[in-house]
């Protein structure tokens, strides 16, 4: 569907939360001055309190997720839509519905496994049809990982097996919309698996091709010193989404995501940790208490951000070829998360791509393109 005519480039959905806020702020610094930007939410006030803060005059629009009329026609107005209003689950399908009917391109920050599988389900077919890219997990869930493994993946041999590894190293602090999101996806486990495995069913298998997840193990880490533990996120399904979408990744591809962490006595602690916390999410009283200790639209101060840094270290092998590197950058969870996904509307909005529709990750629809943005921008990717 033609979106040339539209009224916006890019609309932000939810610009008066944390993250949405420090999009906005992004926006208005980065884009070119040509770029038609509009914030849309519930309050109207609210929102005009983030455009009092812009160098720029960018127009408001009230939206409120509940109401598919006024979502489908923010979706019929803009090109690129951008949402950062979760969990997921709870908020994120009328929006995703709207853009694939539209033929608009979406972008969110979801770290849901649920919520990414239940969309392709859902609308998949329906974006395809129209050209509709739904793009999903566009910050530090998953967009380090998935073009880390593409550049990866661009220095080792083709058309045979590949395996690349990931480990993460970072510091930082999570913001009320983190929390809510990860005790949303831990309290639906059961249901997660449940549509994971419609997915697998009826989901189109590459005739000739594998890529898969292998889970790491807890143990010293053979490249980087030190120790690793798995780590259960959405990472390694987007990475092994754009390998079974592009046939760079080879005939046969896995790769597995791990944590760094500096001895085993921390790592045993991260998985107590971890296993109390899975505990809680499933007790409503211990949920909300959580929540209000961290409640939406609160996140870390400008130094606690100007301190976090992150890198991901790859390791990839085949055809008799070893190549390790590296993607590095600040504050993950917030300013680089509010960059990943500005720059990337920006390269759909703005960027000569390759065509592509439907449920599609970053690799797939900008990959290389969207990765220059990114190192222009101050994150690096390269060969240690």
């Amino acid at each position: 569907m033609a979106t040339t005519d539209r009224t916006y480039d890019i609309a932000l959905l939810g610009a008066t939360g944390f993250t949405g806020g420090l999009i906005a702020h992004y926006l208005d610094q980065h884009a070119p001055s040509t770029t038609r930007i509009v914030l849309a939410g519930r309050n109207p006030a609210k929102l005009e309190s983030v455009t009092g803060g812009l160098g720029r005059r960018i127009e408001v629009v009230r939206v409120d997720v509940t109401d598919p009329a006024g979502v489908r026609e923010l979706a019929e107005s803009t090109r690129v839509l951008i949402t950062t209003v979760g969990p997921y689950i709870e908020h994120g399908e009328p929006v995703v519905a709207a853009c694939a009917a539209a033929g608009t391109d979406y972008l969110d920050l979801t770290g849901e496994p649920e919520f990414l599988d239940l969309m392709y389900l859902k609308y998949h077919a329906t974006a395809a049809s129209t050209g509709a890219r739904l793009i999903h997990a566009c910050g530090f869930d998953s967009m380090p990982h998935d073009l880390g493994a593409q550049f990866t993946v661009e220095h080792l041999p083709e058309d045979v097996p590949l395996t690349v590894s990931g480990t993460v190293r970072f510091k930082g602090t999570f913001s009320g919309g983190t929390v809510a999101s990860a005790l949303t996806v831990m309290s639906r486990y059961r249901s997660g698996k449940s549509v994971h495995a419609e997915r697998v069913r009826t989901e189109p298998v590459a005739v000739g091709r594998r890529a898969r997840a292998i889970t790491a193990r807890f143990g010293k880490d053979p490249e980087g010193g030190g120790w690793v533990l798995p780590m259960p996120t959405i990472d390694p399904q987007i990475v092994v989404q754009s390998a079974r979408g592009l046939p760079r990744y080879g005939p046969d591809f896995s790769y597995s995501h791990r944590m760094a962490v500096p001895n085993p006595v921390v790592g045993v602690g991260m998985a107590v940790g971890a296993g109390t916390l899975f505990g809680v999410s499933h007790v409503r009283v211990a949920r909300e208490a959580l929540l209000r200790w961290r409640p939406s639209g609160t996140g870390p101060t400008e130094a606690q951000r100007a301190a976090a840094f992150f890198n991901v270290r790859f390791v990839g092998e085949g055809g008799g070829k070893k190549v390790i590197t590296e993607v590095a950058g600040g504050d993950p969870g917030y300013t680089e998360t509010s960059k990943m996904i500005s720059e990337a509307a920006l390269c759909l909005a703005h960027d000569d791509l390759p065509p592509t529709s439907g449920q599609v990750t970053t690799a797939m629809a900008m990959g290389g393109v969207l990765r220059r943005r990114l190192e222009e921008a101050g994150m690096t990717f390269r060969i240690l």
